[in-house]
């Protein structure tokens, strides 16, 4: 059933894609199809399966064992893989293409979303080395960092859930209130419409016992929740599905991963902004870790992003601090 209407799509293509591309190493394509295909029929988008043959992937060896350059039988590989994807796209009412390059993976990945207009990227992520659950394949981290569109990612322990055992959809959004906390939540209410979901409005305080021993007020009692619940009211108005203020105490990767996995979410969005690659692997970043281990899809859009108005959404005008999180918490970075 499509829920995006031609007017929807055209009004805001951050919540109503009109093409969605669709980034593969082709290793991940079982995890991130059945998203792809879900998400493509929510929303009636195009989808473009892209995949880039690098230049490792081109070498191949002959009869007596020797290396060598044979892009052509790559990018054969690459086409029979990728068909029978689109072939059940298609049977699904899903308008579907399939797309095979070479070059670097996250520029061509960049390249591509400019070239086709594409108002959202899908892209699998995966851990590695010994602080596997802090980092992301590099080619998603780029993207992550560069793309100026929604990205949702599907991380390693995400799965579909299963019809009939959460009949009622979720999406969370774990925001702070920085200036551009209410864009990013009016964008988390328009993707929850689409969805027919119940929205989370999510905040994390720091922990009840140093906030007891600042003498602030917690919990329900915070002034944050007073703002939550304005937000929440406020975002709640021309929109059908309903929105809930929540604040809890702890560590903000923790508490946001805790409340999706109690909820069942079928997503969850933050926001972040640009860092330098130097920056990005040396600090502890609260989103990579919940997207290292988040049970369903994640989306993510640069902070900088939600505070224009322009071409792919109807966000109203805020300014953004450079360097920060749209997350929850002590002002972890990412």
């Amino acid at each position: 059933m499509l829920r995006c209407s031609m007017v929807e799509s055209a009004k805001n293509r951050w919540s109503c894609p009109s093409v969605i591309l669709v980034a593969t190493d082709l290793s991940d394509l079982d995890r991130l199809m059945p998203f792809a295909f879900d998400e493509g029929a929510a929303t009636g988008a195009h989808l473009i399966l892209l995949h880039i043959v690098s230049a490792a992937e081109a070498m191949t060896a002959d009869a007596s064992g020797m290396p060598y350059y044979d892009p052509a039988g790559a990018l054969d590989v690459a086409e029979k893989t990728l068909q029978p994807y689109c072939e059940i796209a298609r049977k699904r009412g899903i308008i579907c293409d399939q797309v095979i390059r070479e070059g670097q993976c996250a520029q061509q990945i960049l390249a591509a979303a400019r070239q086709f207009n594409a108002d959202r990227i899908l892209l699998g992520t995966r851990s590695r080395g010994k602080v596997s659950k802090l980092l992301l394949g590099s080619v998603a981290e780029q993207v992550l960092r560069s793309v100026n569109i929604p990205v949702i990612t599907v991380g390693p322990e995400a799965r579909l859930p299963v019809v009939g055992n959460h009949p009622e959809q979720v999406v969370l959004h774990a925001t702070t209130f920085r200036e551009a906390s209410r864009p990013s939540a009016v964008l988390a209410s328009q993707v929850a419409s689409v969805l027919q979901a119940r929205l989370i409005l999510l905040h994390v305080l720091p922990p009840i016992t140093d906030m007891r021993r600042k003498g602030l007020p917690s919990g329900l009692d915070s002034a944050a929740m007073q703002e939550l619940r304005a937000l929440a009211a406020e975002i709640s108005q021309g929109i059908e599905v309903p929105v809930e203020a929540k604040v809890v105490h702890g560590n903000p990767s923790i508490e946001i991963l805790a409340e999706s996995a109690e909820h069942h979410a079928c997503l969850v969005l933050l926001g972040a902004t640009h860092r330098s690659a130097l920056e990005s692997l040396t600090r502890d970043r609260t989103i990579y870790k919940v997207l290292a281990h988040a049970r369903c899809p994640v989306m993510t859009l640069r902070e900088t992003e939600l505070g224009r108005t322009g071409k792919r959404g109807t966000m109203e005008q805020g300014k953004g601090k450079e360097g920060q999180m749209q997350v929850a918490g002590p002002a972890p970075k990412v």
